[in-house]
């Protein structure tokens, strides 16, 4: 399984140039964290995330509200305006579950990409801040599975 989650609500960049998370944002992790642990099930082995704050704090807050021991990994590629190319490809190889804590438009065309091939990146999946969405392999792509829209 590969789980994309667009970082949390973050604090304008007036307030704070390196656009920590907000209070929302804090709060929005715990209601996925609320979720995902009813659901059960969401175990991934890494947790790959931005470098920007604001998606490391949501990765941080998420291995810490659901337990997990899932190290987090800082990824190279995840920026809003990465070309998602590259970490396409290495989640095409990944072996075992990963969640992956980025940015828009970066994680729209990724999921797109993942799901209906690298012809159909101008096919876009919003995402509502601090949303999942799940992804399993179905043969040579990956299928859009179960989604939290609005924690």
């Amino acid at each position: 399984m590969i789980y994309l989650m667009r970082h949390a609500d973050a604090v304008s960049d007036e307030v704070d140039p390196a656009r920590p998370l907000s209070a929302k944002g804090r709060d929005q992790v715990a209601r996925v964290c609320a979720a995902l642990g009813a659901a059960q099930g969401f175990s991934p082995s890494e947790i790959w995330h931005s470098p920007l704050a604001r998606a490391r704090e949501t990765a941080e807050l998420l291995a810490q509200g659901l337990k997990l021991s899932a190290p987090l990994v800082p990824t190279a590629g995840l920026r809003p305006n990465d070309d998602p190319t590259p970490v396409a490809a290495v989640l095409e190889s990944h072996k075992g579950d990963v969640a992956v804590v980025g940015h828009e438009p970066h994680l729209g065309v990724l999921a797109s990409m993942l799901v209906h091939g690298p012809e159909r990146a101008g096919v876009f999946y919003p995402f509502a801040k601090a949303g999942v969405l799940a992804l399993s392999r179905e043969g040579k792509r990956w299928r859009a599975g179960w989604l939290v829209r609005h924690p």
